[in-house]
């Protein structure tokens, strides 16, 4: 029987060799045909008496990158209509029964009776690393770029094919656990060490030596189907059970705010799942399985952080009738922090890099920040020194303007003021190739009014970065009404060149991140107005989802750089602009106090010196609030829905503003970008699942008791009437670079 994704070999010893290969892609990956195929051949092996076991590898570098979510999707698309025209129970069968065909599968691979080795040449993560656990013996090639995990719980989902069963039965339960539930991907030692690989060989010698485990003798019995089988870290109900389990819930609790159905499901099936024998095991994993393929968290995660960002990583919004660009050399302007950061993480992607100053020590001070950058990965032993010399050698660090004559790109990244970037323009301008792009990295100040300072408007840009550089996977590209259709398309090669997340936004003031997490921390200090304890405001901000407090995140920006931002939108727009209490506090923390966050050491905060200790809120702040709220008075669940509510009626503005032109963008970028819950899907997502009824209902509530700041915009008042979604209105295209 031909098969379309695998390829069989029977040698001479009656050992079946299946090779995993899906035509027409990158990586294998698990979908309906993949699935059924590999249940077939299951099937055959275990019909053939000639077979004597099987060893399952791949044709391609990886093992398996997972499972293609666009059929999980599909599957809840099939789920809505045979709902609709079967009723609930017809529906719960289908879903059960579908979302459970690779459990049964591995079921059925794991006691067929013959031996099956897993030759893991590369990466395996999530299906394709539980195809594996279900195999009786895991051999891996020595290869440093592979690694093993269940990532699932990043999308909202969680390991459906015996993950959640399997490792703990290999594992001990607080090893699994953190598997599990963080997602994390270990390496070939790690896995090895603790038991998840039988052996690691030299890749020549893969096969061979799975080969070798099954004419050796090798019991075609998964440990947990022996009788008196103990598991590793004793039953649940032990001295020992007793330490993981209450203890696991506390650190749920901490780490999510329970607003992740998918790890309350991992910390259920793995707790009952070892009070039952395997078989029932499962059934208990699939049963939550269809439960969180029904949530809407699953829903909102898989579309934004699966779907929409892997169409803008290929270029979705790359206009597709401009060929290809490359750059090959790369000239940044202002070698401080953030320049000095995009040219490290530029020379990692394989691009020359000239970082400009306005002296050699102040390039050279750049340069230096990229080697302190690589050296602390060479002491993590993330990086080789090889690697920290090739990355360094793609630097130059000079003062002279001169060096920019052959770049494909230059990137501005010198203080956030007009005078100063016009005059960086005007010595720029005259030194550039022709063809080359330039490219503003301002985070605040309109791209249009920047551009004014330029002759040919086609060729400028924005592209902000988010800072730390080398840690924040987004990147904003900012379109003026005359950036042309060469600049859009040399950006966004360059940001997939860097192995970034971008999103295109129209130009506005604080282009669209920015302009919502401002709201964010704006909101933070409308709370501290109110009286609001600041621990409490910090703690509701985390409960609602977001990783850090506002007052926490206000520090790590600079309380300066807020107030120059506020005193600069006031000078542009007027005193109206403005709230003048939160300037007033400022001003106080800033001027007065001396305050400017975590860069000097006290903010919001007071920070001890390095290894001494963790941060802790200022004792102060108390004193500067004009009154103090009981805290047993205040309505949590509305503090929590004004954190979210301000950041999502902004997005929805800047759609009615046509800054986003596409609901993934705003997603997305909320996401990456200033981790707006990631729970919700991103900003547009969390008001299309609540409903624009729903959501247009709780604005005007926060509105009549809080401001004007809650007021929905036309758009949503007139999506509303009619219960229109963002993703229903603004239908983003498919189309996608290839």
């Amino acid at each position: 029987m031909a098969f379309k994704n695998f390829k069989i070999e029977t040698d001479a010893d009656g050992i079946a060799l299946v090779t995993w290969d899906s035509p027409g892609r990158s990586m294998n990956v698990l979908d309906v045909t993949s699935i059924e195929e590999l249940g077939a051949i299951v099937e055959q092996t275990t019909a053939d008496a000639a077979v004597k076991g099987v060893v399952i590898t791949s044709g391609k570098e990886a093992f398996c990158a997972g499972a293609d979510l666009s059929m999980l999707e599909g599957l809840n698309k099939t789920f809505a209509e045979l709902r609709k025209s079967k009723g609930e129970e017809a529906a719960q069968k289908m879903l059960f029964d579908e979302s459970r065909k690779l459990s049964q599968i591995l079921r059925k691979l794991e006691t067929s009776g013959k031996p099956w080795v897993a030759a893991i040449n590369g990466l395996a993560l999530g299906g394709g690393f539980e195809v594996t656990l279900a195999c009786h013996h895991r051999v891996a090639a020595d290869n440093p770029k592979t690694k093993l995990g269940l990532p699932e719980i990043k999308v909202g989902l969680f390991p459906g094919g015996g993950g959640t069963q399997r490792l703990p039965r290999i594992l001990q339960p607080a090893d699994a656990m953190q598997m599990l539930l963080k997602g994390d991907q270990i390496n070939l030692a790690k896995a090895k060490a603790s038991k998840i690989v039988d052996a690691v060989v030299p890749a020549a010698e893969l096969i061979q030596a799975a080969k070798n485990w099954i004419k050796g003798g090798g019991k075609a019995v998964a440990p947990w189907d022996e009788k008196g089988f103990k598991l590793p870290g004793g039953p649940v109900f032990s001295k020992q059970g007793m330490m993981i389990f209450p203890a696991g819930n506390a650190i749920y609790r901490r780490e999510t705010f329970d607003n992740y159905p998918a790890a309350r499901a991992i910390m259920s099936c793995a707790y009952e799942g070892l009070l039952l024998p395997i078989d029932a095991a499962l059934r208990v994993e699939s049963r939550y399985f269809a439960h969180i393929l029904q949530s809407k968290e699953a829903a909102a995660m898989i579309r934004s952080l699966f779907l929409s960002m892997q169409e803008l990583n290929k270029g979705a919004r790359r206009p597709q009738h401009v060929p290809p660009t490359k750059v090959k050399k790369l000239a940044i302007i202002g070698a401080g922090f953030m320049g000095a950061s995009v040219g490290y993480v530029s020379a990692k992607g394989g691009i020359e890099v000239v970082l400009i100053d306005r002296d050699q020590e102040s390039a050279d001070k750049g340069k230096a920040h990229c080697k302190s950058v690589i050296d602390g990965l060479v002491a993590k032993g993330r990086a080789k020194e090889a690697d920290r010399d090739a990355i360094l050698g793609r630097i130059t660090a000079t003062p002279d303007y001169n060096a920019i004559k052959d770049c494909d790109l230059v990137i501005e990244a010198v203080f956030e003021d007009r005078k100063v970037k016009a005059e960086t323009y005007a010595k720029a301008q005259p030194l550039l190739k022709d063809g080359a792009i330039f490219a503003s990295n301002t985070s605040t100040l309109p791209i249009n009014s920047l551009a004014e300072e330029f002759k040919d408007q086609s060729k400028f840009i924005g592209i902000h970065f988010f800072s730390p550089v080398e840690k924040m996977m987004l990147v904003e590209i900012i379109v003026g009404k005359n950036t042309g259709d060469v600049a859009l398309a040399t950006a966004l090669d360059y940001v997939r060149q860097i192995g970034k997340t971008p999103i295109v936004v129209n130009d506005s003031r604080g282009f669209f991140a920015n302009r919502c997490v401002l709201r964010f921390t704006a909101e933070g200090l409308e709370m501290l107005m109110e009286g609001i304890p600041p621990a409490m405001i910090e703690n509701v901000a985390k409960m609602a989802g977001m990783p850090v407090g506002p007052l926490s995140l206000a520090d790590e920006v600079a309380l300066d750089l807020v107030l120059k931002i506020m005193k600069a939108t006031e000078a542009d727009l007027g005193s109206q602009a403005v709230d003048q209490q939160q300037k007033k506090l400022m001003i106080e923390i800033v001027e007065k106090q001396g305050r400017f966050g975590r860069k000097n050491a006290k903010g919001f905060y007071d920070y001890p010196e390095k290894g001494k200790g963790q941060k802790s809120l200022w004792q102060g702040i108390a004193g500067l609030q004009p009154k103090q709220l009981d805290p047993d008075t205040i309505d949590i669940e509305e503090l929590k829905q004004r954190f979210l509510v301000v950041q999502a009626v902004e997005a929805a503005r800047t759609v009615e503003d046509h800054v986003i032109t596409d609901p993934r963008e705003a997603d997305v970028g909320s996401i990456l970008g200033f981790g707006f819950a990631p729970f919700t899907g991103g900003t547009l997502s969390y008001i299309d699942f609540m409903g624009t009824k729903e959501f247009v209902a709780l604005c005007h509530k926060l509105e009549g008791k809080y401001g004007s700041r809650f007021t929905p915009p036309k758009l949503l008042e007139d999506m509303a009437k009619t219960g229109e979604t963002f993703y229903g209105r603004f239908p983003p295209k498919k189309l996608a670079a290839a």
